[in-house]
């Protein structure tokens, strides 16, 4: 069965909005390999609304500059949870209504293949864990503090609870720090 991997960028003070703002900096050689190795270790990216708006806005554009990077990204399918996109525009995109999600998702998990990457850490993801669908969180702890955020921040949700156990690190030169985790059983 595959795997969902959610990778997430997260400052010292658990903001996770608008890393292009604060993450370019530690973006050095090792992160890109890094991100490159997950990258093409999975066939399948899962996002929610937000993070598709973002990344099908400013990917198209990148692929000069990011090369086989950006051509992987614009060309995987892409599989958003939204109740109000319909048409995404975006190359290999299917949507996938909210309250269909786990079925769907499930299935997408038995397909064959390569595992399934998600980007960012929101609602789609809180469905997943709760679900038991999300298989590693990788948060890339980044060395700064943000100052900025709001109370759907990863650390900062009502009603929300899981535990994880630690299945690895990753330290890059700039002090970035990717914890991997898995999520323990209940």
């Amino acid at each position: 069965m595959r795997k969902i991997i959610s990778s997430t960028y997260i400052s010292l003070d658990g903001v996770i909005e608008e890393p292009q703002n604060w993450t370019s900096a530690y973006f050095q050689d090792e992160a890109a390999a890094y991100a490159k190795d997950l990258l093409f270790s999975c066939d399948a990216i899962l996002m929610g609304r937000r993070t598709f708006d973002g990344f099908s806005q400013a990917w198209p554009a990148m692929e000069e500059a990011t090369g086989d990077f950006g051509v992987r990204m614009n060309t995987l399918p892409h599989y958003v949870v939204s109740d109000t996109l319909n048409k995404p525009g975006w190359g290999d995109t299917t949507v996938i209504r909210r309250a269909d999600a786990v079925a769907e998702i499930s299935k997408l998990k038995e397909r064959d293949g390569q595992d399934i990457l998600q980007y960012g850490f929101g609602p789609v993801s809180r469905t997943l864990v709760d679900n038991g669908l999300l298989d590693e969180l990788r948060l890339w702890i980044h060395p700064v503090i943000v100052g900025t955020g709001d109370p759907q921040e990863l650390l900062n949700r009502e009603d929300f609870s899981a535990s994880f156990e630690l299945a690895g690190t990753e330290v890059f030169k700039t002090g970035v720090i990717v914890a991997t985790y898995r999520p323990v059983a209940e």
